[in-house]
């Protein structure tokens, strides 16, 4: 059997190397991922202030989430342009859902 050459290693070595730096780069990419779906199980609907339990309430197709702990009031993005675009009135009632 022919001992490979000197050009033929180093192919086969940049080539193992490009094949074991692409199994590290999607362990990486799934550890990430893995990261990130934990924080969001261990974040979701809970108060960026206090870390209570959020109350998802519907108001004329806007979500606002209120903390069941702190009382403050959430919206998500998008929702406060919505709020905003209510006339004075409904604006009124909405706020007036989350009086004590």
């Amino acid at each position: 059997m022919k001992k490979p050459s000197e050009q033929e290693e180093e192919y086969f070595a940049r080539i193992e190397f490009e094949k074991r730096k692409q199994m590290e780069e999607e362990k990486q990419k799934k550890l990430i991922e893995e990261e990130k779906k934990r924080l969001r199980d261990l974040h979701h609907m809970r108060c960026p202030k206090c870390g209570m339990q959020l109350i998802e309430i519907d108001y004329k197709n806007i979500k606002v989430d209120k903390c069941s702990g702190c009382d403050g009031i959430w919206l998500d993005a998008g929702e406060l342009e919505a709020v905003s675009k209510l006339e004075k009135s409904g604006m009124d009632k909405l706020f007036g859902v989350f009086k004590k």
